[in-house]
C-alpha cells in the first residue's frame, strides 16, 4: 500500500478560479499558514513582556507589529519556495512529508509560477513595510533597524549570493529572526528596555522555532544534498541531528529554569518546558529513523510544532502573570 504522506501535493483544482477570494486563498496557502504560530508567538510574548514592564498596552502598535511580522514570515516562506525551486531541491524532493516539508508545492504543481510566487513574496514584504512605516511614525527610527534585520533574514535565508540555509547557518538565523529580533522589538514597542535580560528571555521561543526548521529538514536531506543546500542534517546526518535537536530543547528548558531561578520569570516557568521534553525525546528518536518510518517522522514534526505553540503560550502566560500579580 502507498503511504498517504509520501509525495502528496496540493490539488490544482482546489486552488483554481479568478475571483478575489480564489486569489486570496492561493496567496494564503502558498504562504504555508500552518507555520504562522512561529511568528505570532514571538510578538505575543514580546508584547506581554512589554506590558509587564510598562504596565500598559498600545493595541494599535501591537496590531501593526503582528501584521508586519506575519507578512515577513509569509514572504520568507514564499521566497524560500522560489529559491528552492531555482536550485532544484523542491522539484526532486520525493521524500517530502506534505504539508510540512518540501515547500508549498505550488510551483511544482503549476498552481503559481515561480515569478508569481516571487511577486507574492515582494507584495508581502511591501505590506510589512507599510505597517513598519506607520510604526516608525508612531515610535521613531529604531523600528527601521528591527524591520531591516527581519526582512534581511527573510530574503537572504534562501536567496541572494549568500543563502543562509545553504551555508548551514539557517537554523541559527531562525533563532534571531523568530526569537531575538521580534521579541525584543515587540517588547521595546510596548516600553521595555533593550537589555541582556530581554535577549535571554527571547532565546527559548527562538530555539523552539529553530527546531521546527531543523526537524523539517530531515526528510529533505537527499534532495537538499543533491542541490548543494548544506543544512545541518545534510552536513552531519540523522544521528547527529537528533542530538542537536534534543540539545536545543534542553537549552531552551535550561534557560527558562535559569531565568526563574534568578527571579526574572515566575518559579513555575520551567514546568511546562520540562514536561514538553517528553515529546522531545520521542521526536529525537524519530529523527534517527527519518523517512524510513514516515508515520513516526510525521508525528515528530507535529509534536515539534506543538512544543513551540504550547511552550510559547505558557511563557506569554508567565509574563501576564507578572503583570497582573507582580511576583515570582
Amino acid at each position: 500500500m502507498s503511504d498517504p504522506h509520501q509525495q502528496a501535493d496540493p490539488l490544482p483544482e482546489t486552488f483554481s478560479g479568478d475571483s478575489f477570494a480564489d486569489k486570496a486563498k492561493r496567496a494564503l496557502h502558498a504562504s504555508r499558514p500552518k507555520f504562522f504560530p512561529a511568528s505570532i508567538a514571538p510578538i505575543a510574548f514580546g508584547t506581554a513582556w512589554g506590558v509587564y514592564v510598562s504596565g500598559g498596552i498600545d493595541w494599535l502598535v501591537f496590531a501593526l507589529a503582528l501584521l508586519a511580522t506575519v507578512c515577513v514570515h509569509a514572504a520568507s516562506n514564499v521566497l524560500n519556495d522560489v529559491g528552492d525551486d531555482a536550485i532544484g531541491t523542491d522539484p526532486q524532493n520525493v521524500d517530502r512529508i506534505y504539508p510540512y516539508t518540501g515547500g508549498s508545492r505550488f510551483i511544482q504543481t503549476g498552481i503559481l509560477s515561480s515569478s508569481q510566487m516571487a511577486r507574492l513574496g515582494i507584495s508581502q514584504i511591501a505590506i510589512a513595510a507599510i505597517a513598519g512605516m506607520i510604526l516608525i511614525y508612531l515610535k521613531g527610527p529604531m523600528v527601521l533597524y528591527f524591520g531591516l534585520a527581519g526582512v534581511a533574514l527573510a530574503v537572504f535565508y534562501s536567496l541572494g549570493p549568500a543563502k543562509l540555509s545553504s551555508l548551514g547557518i539557517g537554523e541559527l538565523a531562525i533563532v534571531f529572526g523568530f526569537g531575538v529580533i521580534p521579541i525584543c522589538g515587540a517588547a521595546w514597542l510596548q516600553g521595555a528596555a533593550l537589555d541582556m535580560t530581554l535577549v535571554l528571555i527571547s532565546l527559548p521561543i527562538g530555539i523552539w522555532v529553530s527546531t521546527i526548521l531543523l526537524i523539517n529538514e530531515v526528510p529533505d536531506i537527499t534532495a537538499d544534498a543533491a542541490a548543494g543546500k548544506r543544512t545541518l542534517p545534510v552536513r552531519f546526518g540523522r544521528v547527529a541531528t537528533s542530538g542537536i535537536y534534543l540539545s536545543m530543547h534542553l537549552v531552551a528548558a535550561a534557560v527558562t529554569g535559569w531565568l526563574a531561578f534568578r527571579g526574572v520569570l515566575p518559579l513555575a516557568a520551567p514546568v511546562v518546558p520540562v514536561l514538553l521534553l517528553a515529546l522531545t525525546f520521542k521526536a529525537s528518536k524519530a529523527i534517527q529513523a527519518g523517512v524510513e518510518d514516515r508515520p513516526a517522522m510525521t508525528k515528530a514534526i507535529e509534536s515539534t510544532l506543538a512544543i513551540q505553540t504550547i511552550g510559547s503560550l505558557w511563557l506569554v502566560g508567565c509574563a501576564l502573570y507578572l503583570h497582573w500579580w507582580g511576583a515570582t
